[in-house]
């Protein structure tokens, strides 16, 4: 996989604004705004209550009248967009978590992708670890989306299955090890790891990991 992004794009995670800044209000009066970019709009501030919510009261004490105040946006409108709060956290979660692996294929890609893997990987997992320190409140919903249920494990399962794609370069799996199987292994543990240190608090650590993870990742794809 070789990924080269814009690399002036900018990585906003759902919690890292809040729902009230003044610049993104919207006023009564004659707008220029569409009807579709009034609801993208809204919805953007939703999922930034949601995760700030979610950071501040955990997910099974967060109540939707509480993102609705964080974001600055009427029930309703929530109801217009979302069909609950299960929704709405699981639209945050996959929404911030895509962000997340977009900002890692960027630095992997500038890296040098499948020609030079383990800088790559090195600058993929560095890319994510930073992200997610300086975004401790997003950094929460690894931890609380455990909490939704079924739902919330689909979820998580979909962004674990998304880091497959860094593992195209990487040399062969021993002999007789399923690549496939190592290749989720490796990633939970990478994903546990992470999930540990932001369960006990430490968000602002996670890059701190970046050497274990690296080996972690590295060792299992050690060409014999």
């Amino acid at each position: 996989m070789d990924v080269v992004r814009d690399a002036d794009e900018v990585f906003v995670l759902p919690g890292a604004r809040t729902g009230r800044e003044p610049e993104r209000s919207l006023r009564p009066g004659p707008r220029r705004l569409t009807a579709e970019q009034v609801a993208s709009r809204q919805r953007e501030r939703l999922l930034d209550g949601v995760a700030r919510t979610v950071a501040a009261n955990g997910y099974a004490g967060a109540r939707i009248s509480d993102i609705c105040r964080a974001a600055g946006v009427t029930r309703p409108v929530f109801y217009e967009l979302f069909s609950g709060k299960e929704d709405a956290v699981i639209a945050a979660y996959l929404g911030g978590t895509r962000i997340v692996v977009r900002a890692m294929e960027q630095a992997y890609g500038a890296a040098g992708g499948a020609a030079a893997w383990p800088a790559a990987v090195r600058a993929g997992l560095g890319a994510m670890l930073d992200l997610l320190a300086r975004n401790p409140v997003f950094a929460t919903m690894v931890v609380e989306i455990e909490c939704v249920g079924p739902a919330g494990r689909r979820a998580r399962a979909e962004l674990l299955a998304s880091f497959r794609r860094f593992f195209s370069d990487a040399p062969p799996a021993p002999s007789g090890v399923e690549r496939g199987e190592l290749v989720d292994a490796v990633v939970g543990a990478v994903h546990a790891a992470v999930h540990r240190t932001v369960d006990e608090g430490r968000s602002e650590a996670l890059p701190a990991l970046l050497d274990v993870l690296v080996h972690v990742v590295l060792t299992p794809f050690h060409e014999r």
